[in-house]
């Protein structure tokens, strides 16, 4: 695999938010920010850009009723969404090439594939594209758990179409299992099929321990056809994120996934042909600089 294939991604917003002194509480989560501090959004994406991602995600997945409430989320959501897509449009266009991913998050609650709600789904999904639409290179579904939330999700964004990308999340209780599954139970191999007959033209796997990416990536390259991308792009949970109850506090990071460690997951990852490398929940500037080096070594000078 050529080095220059390999695109690299940001990190989770979240604790980077924090470190620059935005508000940062469960249940309102990265959305506080977008509502008291948006100033610190943006500078958050540029420093993920300076540090070296080449693709950046808005800051919208928690502007859901799940988080923000249904009477906010009702008054006050689409203005968000769209400020979310503004912010990070902004930060990109300050460097040429960079391009906006459009977070399609799950509109129900992270890792909670029963509690999808095929009924109300659309009219969440819809706000979100219409507010996103214009900031945005490409559509992100991500931490997905469920095959049929995916499909939700991508037949929303067919009311604007873009490149569609989409992000599963994997069962992490079990990290030495070899046979990988969606926190739904269904099998990995089923969901990237699902994904690239919806259109994707990538698939990835995000917010679940590095220690499960390996078997979904070998999976997922023998199931795409050729030109698809694979992308990981793992969390830093101290705990398997489905024992992490939802809205309840601030979790734990792992104390061993430095830059370095991360990195070293990272060339595992390449190696199996996972072409898109970032990080999720606990994964900051420092581990995209990590990657940056250690995957594109050759970009350090440009």
């Amino acid at each position: 695999m050529m080095q220059e294939d390999i695109v690299i991604l940001d990190g989770g917003m979240s604790r980077e938010l924090e470190r620059l002194g935005a508000p940062f509480r469960q249940p309102e989560w990265s959305a506080l920010a977008l509502i008291e501090t948006p100033e610190i959004v943006e500078r958050v994406h540029a420093e993920f850009i300076d540090a070296g991602a080449e693709v950046i995600t808005t800051n919208n997945y928690a502007v859901v009723p799940f988080h923000i409430g249904e009477e906010r989320f009702a008054a006050e959501g689409g203005r968000l969404i769209e400020l979310s897509g503004r912010l990070a449009r902004s930060a990109a266009d300050r460097k040429t090439g960079t391009r906006v991913a459009g977070s399609i998050p799950p509109v129900f609650g992270s890792y909670l594939p029963q509690d999808f709600d095929p009924a109300h789904a659309p009219a969440l999904l819809g706000k979100i594209v219409s507010g996103l639409a214009r900031h945005v290179d490409l559509w992100l579904i991500e931490t997905t758990s469920s095959i049929e939330e995916m499909k939700a999700a991508a037949k929303a964004t067919s009311a604007a179409p873009k490149p569609l990308w989409v992000s599963y999340t994997l069962e992490d209780g079990h990290a030495d299992s070899q046979i990988p599954t969606l926190r739904s139970g269904e099998p990995v191999r089923a969901a990237v099929e699902a994904a690239v007959a919806s259109g994707a033209e990538a698939v990835l796997f995000n917010c679940s321990a590095p220690e499960v990416m390996e078997a979904a990536v070998k999976v997922a390259v023998a199931a795409v056809p050729e030109g698809v991308r694979i992308g990981v792009y793992a969390n830093a949970f101290a705990k398997p994120a489905d024992e992490i109850p939802a809205n309840d506090g601030v979790d734990e990071i792992r104390h061993d996934l430095d830059p370095a460690a991360y990195a070293a997951w990272a060339r595992r990852w390449k190696a199996l042909g996972a072409t898109l490398i970032g990080g999720c929940c606990g994964i900051g500037c420092g581990h995209i600089a990590a990657l940056r080096r250690t995957l594109k070594p050759a970009d350090q000078s440009s």
